[in-house]
């Protein structure tokens, strides 16, 4: 048995040598861990709001801008309209004029 009992002694040995090497990380350790990356977390999402804001901002801003384009769009159509017809009465007074003979 003295072999046997040797053996259950260096068994139960490196049975609690592994145990004890192995450990649990303590809750404060992880929190010194984890606290640079939540920093870092913290600051992106600070940033990712930020880049929201500006990015609804330029879009509200584009949004008007292409609205105020369409009106200045039809404005200039309804110019061009008005333009035309006085082309027209123009070119029927420039006619007349021409068709009355000199004397």
């Amino acid at each position: 048995m003295p072999a046997f009992a040797s053996k259950s002694a260096l068994a139960v040995l490196t049975v609690a040598g592994a145990l004890s090497l192995g450990g649990c990380a303590t809750k404060s350790y992880v929190r010194e861990q984890i606290a640079p990356v939540s920093q870092r977390v913290d600051a992106l999402e600070a940033k990712l709001q930020d880049t929201d804001g500006t990015a609804k901002s330029a879009l509200a801003q584009a949004q008007a801008a292409s609205g105020q384009a369409q009106q200045n769009g039809q404005r200039l159509d309804q110019l061009g309209s008005r333009v035309d017809g006085i082309d027209q009465r123009l070119t029927v007074q420039e006619q007349k004029r021409a068709k009355r003979p000199r004397h």
